[in-house]
């Protein structure tokens, strides 16, 4: 099987994730892909394969060079529910340039996804517009499997011993919460989960989620003055009060948001989520308290109980734990100048199970698979920047330690995440 088979088989499997079923894994979907990885490990010949009653996957390649490492490797087999994730009807191209129609007759412009002009010429894999692909992040999983199917294959390739993790619901941010760090067993790992090749991460958003819940009291509007509360029009309030350029469609780089990704509701009864995003861990911890202050505000002009906050921490800035291994990040710099790839490194507008994991007490920085505009109608993936990456991956587990001293100076732009 091919590195493209194998990833056209994955995005097959719709693997939708939901922030609100309350379950772990938080979709029945997922334990078909979960139960396909094991079964390829296992018929591959990987060792100590096992998948968990929480849906990760876990499995081993033996060292071949016990001298090396123990390194860890992460991808998600879960896809983002903003848009629908199946039945992916996925399309293989050969770009030439120009604009790309899908079949729903969505057009994808190189003026739009400027990425396009770096992929005249190579073969593209793209949705027909109708549901995301899952490049994000099955891209990561067959780079990952096909490499353990190379190592499998040709044990004359050094290596230390290898583990390898497919874990459920990173996209609504619990993909760590189950994740066996102790019996995974690698000194430090790194997630597959990156968009344009060469990109190495060692920093993330500090992020939360909130839920603004307002209880109003409706009554006919003919007789409305003075008595009705509109739960709809103090959400509306609560919302109007935050920053409005304080946006994720107004921010770059380092900046922070907070962003409104989900409403509902009437006169009786409204709801506002948001998450809330920032690099700075101090200017977060502000930015949540800006949410308590506005439900205080907004409680003390309508009546105590009108606005219930609850907000829960997702993640933190892994910058803070990775930066404490730098060896880590050298290696990853080094396996890629050693396939002739430049690596870039630059915040992550967003986050990773690595950003969880770090703090867990495994450094777990995050390379690019090849994946483009994910979460969306638009998604695509590099074929080449694919192969090239399980180049990279293969270099990562066989070069030689090297402890030496970080000295990159991430610059201030970011890559959007989830």
């Amino acid at each position: 099987m091919s590195l493209k088979e194998r990833f056209l088989r994955y995005v097959a499997i719709d693997t939708g994730s939901s922030e609100e079923s309350g379950q772990h894994p938080s979709t029945p979907v997922q334990w078909e892909l979960a139960k396909l990885l094991e079964r390829e490990l296992k018929e591959m010949g990987a060792a100590n394969v096992r998948l968990s009653d929480t849906c990760y996957v876990y499995a081993e390649i033996p060292a071949n060079a016990p001298e090396q490492p123990v390194i860890g490797l992460i991808a998600h087999m879960d896809t983002a529910p903003a848009v629908p994730t199946g039945p992916v009807h996925a399309r293989c191209i050969v770009y030439q340039g120009g604009d790309i129609v899908l079949e729903s007759g969505a057009v994808m412009r190189p003026g739009e996804y400027p990425s396009l002009n770096r992929h005249v010429g190579q073969e593209l894999i793209v949705t027909d517009g109708t549901t995301l692909l899952g490049g994000d992040d099955k891209a990561g999983i067959a780079e990952i499997m096909e490499l353990a199917k190379r190592l499998i294959d040709h044990p004359e390739i050094p290596h230390g011993k290898v583990c390898i993790a497919f874990t459920p619901d990173e996209e609504i941010g619990e993909g760590a919460d189950d994740f066996d760090v102790e019996g995974f067993g690698a000194d430090f790992a790194y997630t597959v989960d990156g968009s344009m090749l060469g990109e190495v991460e060692c920093e993330t958003f500090n992020a939360a989620s909130a839920r603004v819940t307002v209880t109003g009291f409706n009554i006919h509007p003919g007789a409305a003055k003075n008595r009705m509360r509109n739960a709809a029009k103090i959400a509306m309030e609560f919302a109007g009060m935050l920053p409005p350029a304080e946006v994720p469609e107004h921010t770059e780089g380092r900046e922070g948001f907070y962003h409104l990704c989900g409403i509902k509701g009437d006169e009786s009864r409204a709801e506002l989520v948001y998450i809330i995003r920032d690099h700075d861990r101090a200017i977060f911890e502000a930015r949540k308290q800006r949410m308590v202050q506005t439900a205080d505000y907004l409680n003390s002009v309508w009546g105590e109980g009108t606005v219930m906050l609850e907000m829960r921490d997702s993640y933190y800035n892994m910058k803070q734990e990775v930066d404490k291994h730098p060896h880590v990040m050298q290696r990853a710099l080094d396996a890629m100048r050693a396939c002739r790839v430049e690596p870039t490194v630059a915040p992550v507008r967003g986050g990773t199970d690595g950003a969880r994991l770090s703090f867990m007490g495994l450094p777990c920085p995050n390379l690019s698979a090849g994946v483009y505009n994910g979460h969306g109608f638009m998604e695509y993936v590099s074929l080449p920047e694919m192969e090239k990456m399980v180049e990279v991956l293969e270099e990562l587990v066989r070069l030689p330690a090297r402890p030496t001293r970080c000295t990159f100076d991430p610059p201030s732009a970011g890559r959007p995440r989830s």
